[in-house]
């Protein structure tokens, strides 16, 4: 990008202060991102619960991360609530007309639940037990029409940790605002009375966020197996083969090491286009 204007590009961190990989691998594709276009950036971190750090309207590309507990349990909270107050800050700048370029925000994993649930076009629930492992996520029609998923094979895989779901989307709603579900979960014929959860959805023309996590890497998950609590975890709710058949995946170049390379470096060039032409 033969541009020198610089660009602002805010992470929050709703980790809460507990060691994860997420945010190293979300700096990791910023830092790829930004050697691959020769681009000058400035990225700050925020935050949010720990310490209730929130970015201004400063910033260009704003990227939410994952994290523990319930997004449910939350609401009501300081912290919840700023973010919520910032969610809705954004967006009204980018309704303004004469206000440019507009903000891009990416959701993930415990941050789009918690965007799902301000938003109220679908529901957030306790999940029956922990979904979590590499799974196939399958794309609906508007995903497949979707940029951010540019160069994703239907199905795709990526790495899903949760102990909540998004289910049960209002339509009108949904059609209201104008939001798309992008992606939805495996199907699970074994459990078939059990309604697909939701895995990606647009809420906006700027704000679009992921159940599972794009930003996951080969590394960090294997570093994250290969602990004996998380090890032994697997293995006693799904089996040894399961623990196996899961670090066999991780360095499968077509499986989340694809992910990795095209959502959210997808998402930041689509971001940084409209600011380069502004």
């Amino acid at each position: 990008m033969s541009n020198n204007k610089k660009i602002k590009i805010a992470v929050l961190d709703l980790n809460n202060g507990f060691a994860n990989q997420g945010m190293r691998c979300i700096n990791q594709i910023i830092k790829d991102w930004v050697s691959s276009n020769d681009c000058n950036v400035q990225t700050d971190v925020f935050e949010v619960r720990q310490k209730m750090q929130l970015p201004d309207l400063f910033y260009d590309v704003y990227i939410s991360s994952g994290g523990p507990g319930s997004p449910l349990e939350s609401e009501g909270h300081t912290w919840d609530n700023q973010y919520m107050q910032w969610i809705d800050k954004v967006n009204e700048f980018n309704q303004v007309y004469n206000n440019y370029p507009r903000k891009h925000v990416f959701f993930i994993c415990h941050s789009f639940q918690l965007a799902c649930r301000h938003f109220k076009i679908v529901e957030v629930s306790k999940r029956k037990s922990t979904s979590f492992g590499v799974f196939p996520i399958c794309m609906t029609e508007d995903g497949e029409q979707e940029i951010v998923f540019n160069g994703m094979k239907n199905p795709f895989y990526a790495v899903d940790s949760r102990d909540f779901q998004v289910i049960n989307p209002d339509e009108k709603r949904i059609s209201e605002m104008g939001s798309k579900i992008l992606a939805i979960e495996k199907e699970r014929p074994h459990v078939a009375h059990l309604e697909r959860a939701l895995m990606a959805i647009r809420f906006n023309e700027y704000m679009i966020g992921t159940q599972f996590h794009p930003e996951a890497d080969a590394t960090g998950m294997t570093m994250h197996l290969n602990s004996e609590e998380k090890k032994q975890t697997v293995i006693q709710n799904h089996g040894e083969e399961k623990w196996k058949s899961m670090i066999d995946q991780l360095n499968n170049p077509d499986k989340i090491l694809w992910t990795q390379d095209h959502i959210l470096p997808n998402f930041l060039n689509i971001a940084i286009e409209q600011l380069v032409e502004h």
